[in-house]
């Protein structure tokens, strides 16, 4: 499937599975009157393999050594890159950041293919305030490694991009609220 039929039938997917139109209280705090539940989409199987496709496409030219985000949102994305990198022949190993850190066993914050010194990804389903991108960002920076891009399925378009931008790191999101036909009220 070419570059803008995989687009096209993802944003099709997206629709239908997972914005949802009404009143809503986002993580932030704040109203809205649509909700994006991307995980419906990044677990469903079709729509999985073509953000994995997308976003592999996206980091070849970044030459990272592993890709991860904050559990739960990056999980099934962090997951479906690492199956397809492999399919592949270019193998991008894959982690996960825990909200906090494990109590027990090794005690890691970071779980999966992670090591000191990698040039990393940081993922996430949708970014609104970049919240756990930017988490994300400090908190491999905290364990060692070097964050060199961003992706998201959805950019909400309210200030993540700028911020995460802002702190020297390029955000690729597949689809803003435009490319959704989303209208904000």
């Amino acid at each position: 499937m070419r570059g803008r039929l995989k687009r096209e039938r993802l944003r099709e997917i997206l629709l239908e599975k997972s914005v949802f139109f009404g009143d809503f209280t986002l993580s932030s705090g704040k109203k809205s009157n649509f909700y994006i539940d991307a995980r419906i989409s990044t677990l469903f199987p079709e729509s999985a393999y073509l953000i994995a496709e997308i976003m592999f496409e996206i980091l070849e030219e970044y030459k990272i050594d592993a890709v991860g985000g904050y559990s739960i949102g990056a999980d099934p994305i962090v997951s479906s890159i690492a199956v397809f990198s492999y399919l592949k022949k270019n193998p991008i190993p894959a982690f996960i950041i825990r909200k906090e850190e494990k109590k027990y066993g090794r005690g890691k914050v970071i779980e999966g293919n992670f090591s000191k010194g990698m040039r990393v990804a940081i993922v996430d389903d949708v970014i609104t305030t970049g919240g756990s991108i930017i988490k994300g960002i400090n908190k491999v920076k905290e364990n060692g490694a070097i964050p060199v891009v961003a992706l998201s399925v959805i950019d909400r378009e309210e200030g993540g991009r700028e911020k995460i931008e802002n702190m020297g790191i390029p955000l690729h999101s597949i689809f803003d609220l435009d490319d959704l036909g989303i209208k904000k009220e």
